[in-house]
């Protein structure tokens, strides 16, 4: 399955689907750390306040990253979607953040396709 397809809910049922197999939890993780300078930078813009957007752009960024990574995990086992998502983030060393994507492999199919029975 083409990771552009695969469904992605917060949900524990996506309407109008029933879940056929449950394949588990999946994740994708994501740590990155800004470069040298773009901490000096945002420190000093921490000072006067504001947004950070170089951080901004990091986590954002490192997000998208897990997301597909979790997708292509789901995919691996034969999933066509992923329900009860969650996000998770942390800070490590001070320098790096880290970002987990996870949520349950399932397969599902059109209740519809069912209704012809």
């Amino acid at each position: 399955m083409d990771n552009g397809n695969m469904l992605v809910v917060t949900t524990n049922e996506v309407p109008g689907y029933e879940v056929v197999a449950v394949y588990g939890e999946v994740f994708g993780v994501m740590t990155r750390s800004r470069n040298m300078v773009s901490n000096i930078g945002a420190g000093l813009k921490s000072i006067v306040g504001g947004e950070i957007r170089a951080y901004t752009k990091l986590v954002s960024d490192s997000r998208t990253e897990a997301v597909e990574r979790m997708k292509h995990s789901a995919a691996q086992k034969g999933a066509n979607a992923v329900v009860m998502f969650r996000f998770d983030t942390s800070e490590i060393g001070g320098t790096m953040n880290e970002v987990a994507a996870y949520g349950t492999a399932v397969q599902i199919r059109s209740k519809r396709s069912n209704s012809k029975n």
